[in-house]
Formats: structure tokens, C-alpha cells, sequence
């Protein structure tokens, strides 16, 4: 059983794959076999990050990880996966949002255009492969497959601006996988190595020339993940994209934003950490300038925008900045709260997203540009049937799940945006955290408090001109499919306010585990390969 264990690492990454692969062959016009087969993929790996996390807490891996050599080769010279508490926590984040924005889409979007169903599982292969990789050229690999999945996806049910922001988010992650593969290759000639552990163990024995070349190239790489992570000026791309995808492909793109601040987290803390010698800290006073412009950034934009999609997307990018600057600030202590306002901020944003869509039926009936695209593809169903069943009070559910995302978003009491935001603002106001100059952490916390006051102020003004000033006479009418994917995201939003205290306990556990910078390569670099014996 203890073998057997590790295996589970590489279902994430092969059950999408495969599923993807099947439904390539089956007909469009079969498309509730398609959904089955999609939902039932990615409640395994919903399933399968519930049990990665509870093996983690478990005790029974070593050091609380798990490696996975892949064909059987030692590290650093074999495909190695890890899989730890953060990796786990991260899996669990992709396959709850997934599972909603999947069941979400049933209803309308997923029978829009073809191949959705392939998209949408290739695309959560490349985020778990992306989160378990334990190498420089496997990230790139599998970033690749997630980029490549979600470029067809956010021109599913295509129209005009859909082609145009698509166009835009191509050719800017074509760049930045130019510069990440030159980042890769600067890195390679410095160390000789991708291998995450063996580049931590070798950073702090080379010589000012290597270490120069090094940190050339991992300048270079930031490049390519900071664009991804929307860091201000690179981000200029997502409140175009945001704004013109469909809903549940923009509730994914929120997390696909998160997933470069996931590889800025773990690469940070394990290759420029104490243990890294003169390249010590290098990158942390670009990661907190830019952070903190970008929190700026996002700040503005949210009070000048006033579609609820740009309201989203600035929101996203007031996350990303947040995250980044706590990233640069370099204090240990407060990452248990950084990953406690990821999770929560994205949780947020993503059912936000899916909200606005069921908003916009109060002003336009339901049918529009949706059933051209369903006549294009040949759909059967009438876009009457497929709006669904009046939902009792549906009027009431919207206004109050807004009000659950407002607060969430804006850091307001009672709900998990607040805890966070108390818990980041606590830490910086800790006079032992003196990982920065002081005016740096007032500036830090004067800009979350004025972030906080934007979100305030967009999402009151949608709110008022939404709820308060109806021009549909219509009943509403919802399908459970769409209410229900909301509903779910919410309560975990709530449900993160009674369970803090737990969380705050693990997410310290996977606090504690990031610095471990030594277990880490021990455990990788030492880990055996399976003899024959062994096999059998």
C-alpha cells in the first residue's frame, strides 16, 4: 500500500489526458455523454486531491511528500513529479472550480461549439501537470498544454470581440513562452540541471559568472511567469480576455492567473530562499515594487470600470498584485495568510464571473448571440428550453449570492475576504515582521485598505444599477445547473470563516514546508528508484 501511494500523482495528469482523448470520437450532437464523462473525470481528481491532502496530513510519506519518477530514472535526470501539502491544497483549488464551471456551462456553453468538453479537460491536465512538476522543461510542457487548451476555449461561441482578445492573449503568451523557454535554456547552461532540487542544492555553490548567467535567466523567466500572473505593466491582456469569455472559461482563467503565482511561490522560496547563498532574496524587491504597483493598478481600474466583466477582471488583478507583494516581502509569516486569500479571492472572483452572466438576463431575454451560435453548430435544443425552469425567488438568490461576492472581494465582514484581509493586515502591522522598511509596509497597507474602498465602490454601483433598476419584465428564469455551481462556491466561502482556525493550521503546515528547502532536496534527489523485486 505504501507503493501504491504515489500513483495517485499521476491521475491528475492522466485522466484528463485520456478523457480528452475519448471524447475527440464521440459526435457533438451526444453531448450529454460528453458532459457525463467530463463531470465524472473531474470529480475523480476532485476525489483523488482529497486524498493527496489527506495522505500529506497523514504522516505516511516522508517529510509529508510524495515523489514520483516517472519510467523509473533517479532525479535529477528522470521526470519527477512531488506532490506536498501545497500541491494538494492547489489540486483541490483546480478540481472544485473546475467541477463548478463545468456544471455551470451544461446548461448553454458547453453546447455552443465543438470540442469544449476536450478543451476543458486538457486544460485542467496542464494545471495539475504544471502544479506537480518537479522541472524546469516539464513546466514548460505542460504550461504549453494549458495555454494551447484554453486559447480554443475563450474562442468558444466565438463572435467578434471573443476573436480579437483572443488573438491579443495568443500572441502575448506566444512571447512569453519565448521567454521562458530562453529563461530555460540560461538556466540550464549556468547549473547543468531543470531539476527544481538539484537547482536548489547548486545555486549557492556557483561562481560569479554562473550566478550571473543564473540570475539572467531567471529574470527572463520571470518575464514569462509574471505575464501570466498579470503583473502590472505585463497584465495589460486580462481585463480584455476577462471581459471577452464566455463565463465559465473566464471563472477558469482566474485560476490559470493564480497558477503563475503558485510557480512564482514555489520557485521563489526554493531556489532564492537563505539556503541560496549571495543569490539569497534575488527578485524580491521586483516581486514587491511590482506587486504593490500593480495592487495600484488594479485599484484604479476597478473604480473607472463599470461592466461587471472589467469589475472581475480588475478584481483579479488587485488579487494577483496583493499575492505578489506579499511573495516580495519576503516574511514567512505571513504566507499561511497569502494562501488563505488566494484560495478565497479566487473561490470569489470565479462565481462573480458566473454571476454577471445570470445578471445580464435582467436587462436582455435570455436568447441573443447564444442562439446564433447554437443554430451555427447545429443544436437541436431551442435556446427557450435551454434557458431552464423559473426558479422561485431567483431574483432574491442573485441579489443575495452579489452580495456574498461583494464582500468576499471587497474584504468585508463576516465572510472569508475579511479574514484574510484582517489576517494580511495583522502580520504586516506585527512589529516583528521587519522584512521591509516601514514606509513599505504602510504603503502596503494603505493600498490594501484603498483597494478594498474601490471594490467597495464598483461593486455598489453595479448592485445599485442592477438590482435596484430592473427593465425586464420577464420572470427570470435559471436553470439549477447555473444557481447551483454559485450556491456551492458561496458556501465555501462561508464555510472558510467556521473552519479558519483549521485551515490557518494547515495552511502554517504548508507554510512550514516551503522553507524547508533541505528536506526538499533530500527527499527528491535521495528517493529510490523500484527495483524489480519491489515491482513484483
Amino acid at each position: 500500500m505504501m507503493y501504491l501511494n504515489p500513483h495517485l500523482m499521476m491521475l491528475p495528469i492522466l485522466l484528463p489526458l485520456l478523457a480528452g482523448a475519448v471524447m475527440v470520437f464521440i459526435n457533438e450532437r451526444h453531448h450529454r455523454l460528453k458532459f457525463l464523462i467530463n463531470l465524472f473525470s473531474t470529480a475523480v481528481m476532485l476525489l483523488t486531491a482529497i486524498q493527496l491532502l489527506m495522505q500529506a496530513e497523514s504522516g505516511l510519506w516522508p517529510a509529508d511528500m510524495a515523489v514520483y519518477l516517472a519510467a523509473n530514472w533517479s532525479a535529477p535526470f528522470g521526470i519527477v513529479l512531488v506532490a506536498d501539502r501545497l500541491a494538494a491544497v492547489m489540486l483541490l483549488l483546480t478540481a472544485t472550480l473546475g467541477t463548478a464551471t463545468l456544471v455551470f456551462s451544461y446548461s448553454r456553453w458547453s453546447k455552443t461549439g465543438v470540442h469544449f468538453h476536450t478543451l476543458f479537460q486538457l486544460l485542467l491536465m496542464g494545471i495539475n501537470g504544471a502544479i506537480l512538476t518537479a522541472d524546469l522543461f516539464n513546466l514548460f510542457v505542460f504550461f504549453e498544454v494549458m495555454l494551447a487548451a484554453s486559447y480554443g476555449l475563450l474562442l468558444h461561441g466565438y463572435n467578434i470581440s471573443r476573436i480579437r482578445a483572443g488573438m491579443q492573449y495568443i500572441v502575448v503568451n506566444l512571447v512569453a513562452s519565448l521567454f521562458f523557454l530562453i529563461g530555460i535554456a540560461l538556466v540550464y547552461a549556468a547549473t547543468g540541471t531543470l531539476n527544481f532540487a538539484d537547482l536548489a542544492l547548486k545555486i549557492a555553490t556557483l561562481d560569479s559568472t554562473d550566478r550571473f548567467i543564473l540570475q539572467t535567466g531567471a529574470a527572463i523567466l520571470a518575464v514569462a511567469f509574471l505575464t501570466k500572473s498579470a503583473m502590472w505593466p505585463l497584465g495589460f491582456w486580462l481585463p480584455v480576455t476577462y471581459s471577452a469569455a464566455c463565463a465559465p472559461v473566464a471563472a477558469m482563467l482566474v485560476l490559470l492567473t493564480k497558477i503563475g503565482v503558485y510557480v512564482i511561490l514555489r520557485l521563489w522560496w526554493l531556489l532564492f530562499s537563505e539556503h541560496a547563498g549571495a543569490s539569497a532574496g534575488f527578485g524580491g524587491s521586483v516581486l514587491l515594487c511590482g506587486g504593490l504597483l500593480t495592487l495600484a493598478f488594479g485599484a484604479i481600474g476597478l473604480l473607472a470600470s463599470q461592466e461587471p466583466r472589467r469589475i472581475a477582471s480588475f478584481s483579479a488583478v488587485i488579487s494577483s498584485g496583493t499575492l505578489l507583494a506579499l511573495i516580495g516581502y519576503g516574511d514567512a509569516a505571513l504566507l499561511s495568510s497569502a494562501l488563505f486569500y488566494l484560495i478565497s479571492s479566487t473561490l470569489a472572483v470565479a462565481a462573480f464571473i458566473m454571476l454577471t452572466e445570470l445578471t445580464d438576463r435582467i436587462y436582455t431575454p435570455a436568447a441573443s448571440v447564444l442562439a446564433l451560435s447554437m443554430e451555427a453548430f447545429a443544436v437541436e435544443e431551442d435556446t427557450q428550453q435551454s434557458a431552464g425552469v423559473v426558479i422561485p425567488a431567483a431574483m432574491a438568490f442573485l441579489g443575495l449570492a452579489f452580495a456574498a461576492c461583494a464582500l468576499i472581494m471587497a474584504g468585508l465582514p463576516p465572510l472569508s475576504g475579511f479574514v484574510a484581509k484582517f489576517s494580511i493586515l495583522h502580520g504586516l502591522l506585527d512589529s516583528s515582521a521587519a522584512h521591509a522598511p516601514l514606509w513599505i509596509r504602510w504603503l502596503m497597507l494603505a493600498l490594501l485598505l484603498v483597494a478594498g474602498l474601490s471594490a467597495i465602490i464598483a461593486l455598489m454601483r453595479f448592485g445599485v444599477r442592477t438590482f435596484w433598476t430592473l427593465y425586464n419584465s420577464v420572470p427570470l428564469r435559471l436553470h439549477p445547473t447555473e444557481a447551483l455551481p454559485i450556491l456551492a462556491i458561496l458556501l465555501l466561502g462561508v464555510s472558510m470563516v467556521f473552519i479558519a482556525g483549521p485551515l490557518f493550521n494547515l495552511l502554517d503546515r504548508v507554510s512550514t514546508d516551503l522553507q524547508q528547502t533541505p528536506a526538499y532536496i533530500e527527499r527528491v534527489l535521495q528517493h529510490p528508484v523500484v527495483t524489480t523485486q519491489e515491482g513484483l
